[in-house]
């Protein structure tokens, strides 16, 4: 029998996440389908901030960056757990900008955007004074500090996924759609399974969410003419060891007038980036380059005192932005807002073009505002407000830390610190009864236990090691190969254990 849907959501990225949210929580029937994992592209890519976009303010992109400060503050109450407060230094210089510039610019990003703010205004600061002037180097005298927030990406997808999935929401991660067929009933549409299992699915309206793919998806899945085009840019990061002991993170004006990011990761390392750089290869493969590499060492080099080689680069990652094609020169210039297109000819056909990771939400109220006219039992908008997500709905996450040490002094600090800056609320759903980390079962390395891994198996949709070590969470940087290829064995074998989690 071929089971019936309100809404199919191709892709699973922050986009169709976001959307398959808003939708279940609208009342709609819905199916997200994923050809991968969550996330696992463009999605886990990012430079993992949750910011308005101090460079746009210099193309003029005032209405984006007023629009993503708006949403900033709503996904700071949604998901404290995984997004919180990072203080940013501009060191100056004035051959690249005029300090009045920068001044002008940080006060417009203090008051654009509307609703109230939370995180602290912008200061000048004496470099050779305050703490984060201390790795400089010593040409560097004025800064400027401001405010944005950290997130983990890749994570926030899948929240998004379980808030959709608990809202009513089916989704199928590892499935692909491989057509999809309208008429003026809705769409019938072939998905396929990573296993070879092909089924049938009918769906109202459908939303084409598939990021670098969206173009090719309705060329080739669901064969609809179009006049859009997307413009595929490859951004590249770098991890290095730590180059810095305090918690500020830096913003780095560049030569040829490019901003770089250098911010404290995963305790011990230093993430740098990005660069930007047009891209028409494979988007599911994107790799960076020794040239890419070089330059962001560069970067960072003009900076600090320490100098750092491509040698001592740990990890890095690229990733593919379907950004509007504007006919803009230079890469790093082209619009980072979206354009939501719905064909409503016969069944209707929402596409979504461009976007960015801090206006997800804002994207997918749109996209819904769009199709909840053809729902006459669609409910109203309902994300604004800062419904938090799984795990998120302790805003006081520091107390929570507080309660979870003195629940479980078993655990590690830096354990126990991991474990809710991921998980909020539902960490008691990992621990359950457990009185010591023995407890915990099999010990993969660094922190991962078996009840963590048995947790992200049966409830965050992860299928093999990478989905855990590198989407949802960063213990990749932490592992040795023979602990991955253990890792990697247990999960290959989960299908004679099951755990259950209340």
């Amino acid at each position: 029998m071929t089971e019936q849907f309100d809404l199919l959501v191709v892709g699973g990225g922050i986009n169709g996440a976001g959307i398959a949210r808003d939708a279940a929580g609208r009342g709609l029937s819905v199916c997200l389908c994923e050809r991968d994992d969550l996330a696992a592209h463009t999605s886990s890519a990012s430079t993992k901030l949750i910011h308005g976009g101090l460079r746009y303010l210099e193309q003029y992109e005032f209405a984006l960056v007023g629009k993503a400060l708006a949403e900033r503050e709503v996904l700071l109450r949604a998901a404290p757990h995984i997004i919180w407060p990072l203080r940013f230094v501009l060191p100056h210089q004035s051959h690249l900008r005029p300090a009045w510039m920068i001044r002008l610019g940080l006060f417009l990003y203090d008051h654009l955007g509307r609703g109230r703010r939370s995180l602290p205004k912008s200061r000048r600061v004496s470099l050779k004074r305050h703490k984060s002037g201390v790795p400089l180097r010593d040409e560097f005298h004025i800064g400027f500090v401001y405010s944005d927030a950290w997130v983990q990406d890749a994570r926030l997808v899948v929240l998004n996924a379980m808030d959709a999935m608990e809202r009513g929401a089916t989704i199928f991660t590892h499935t692909r759609c491989v057509s999809a067929e309208r008429d003026r009933q809705g769409w019938t549409a072939q998905l396929q399974s990573a296993q070879g299992e092909a089924f049938t699915i009918r769906a109202k309206a459908l939303v084409n969410a598939t990021g670098p793919w969206a173009v090719q998806f309705l060329d080739d899945v669901a064969k609809v003419g179009h006049d859009h085009a997307l413009r595929l840019v490859k951004g590249s990061h770098i991890v290095v060891p730590r180059l810095f002991e305090h918690p500020y993170a830096y913003i780095f004006q560049q030569p040829d007038r490019r901003i770089v990011f250098a911010i404290p990761y995963e305790t011990d390392f230093t993430l740098i980036g990005t660069t930007d750089l047009d891209y028409r290869d494979d988007p599911s493969a994107p790799h960076i380059s020794d040239d890419e590499t070089r330059y962001l060492c560069d970067a960072a080099n003009r900076y600090f005192k320490r100098s750092i080689t491509p040698a001592e680069v740990v990890w890095s990652y690229s990733g593919v932005r379907p950004l509007l094609d504007d006919e803009a020169g230079n890469a790093s210039e082209v619009t980072r807002d979206y354009l939501l297109e719905l064909d409503p000819h016969a069944a209707p056909l929402l596409n979504v073009f461009g976007g960015k990771l801090t206006t997800y939400r804002k994207l997918a109220e749109e996209a819904m505002d769009r199709l909840a006219p053809l729902f006459p039992h669609a409910s109203e908008a309902w994300t604004s407000q800062g419904h938090p997500l799984p795990g998120g709905e302790r805003r006081d996450v520091s107390a929570l830390l507080g309660e979870l040490q003195a629940a479980h002094p078993w655990l590690p600090a830096p354990m126990a610190w991991r474990l809710v800056h991921s998980y909020g609320t539902r960490v008691t759903r990992i621990l359950g009864q457990a009185r010591s980390l023995p407890d915990l079962g099999e010990h993969f390395g660094a922190d991962l236990y078996q009840a963590e891994v048995d947790y992200l198996r049966a409830l965050e949709w992860a299928v093999d090691a990478n989905d855990v070590l590198w989407r949802r969470s960063k213990l990749g940087l932490r592992l040795t190969s023979e602990q991955v290829r253990r890792l990697a064995a247990y999960l290959a074998d989960a299908s004679s254990r099951r755990a259950s989690f209340v």
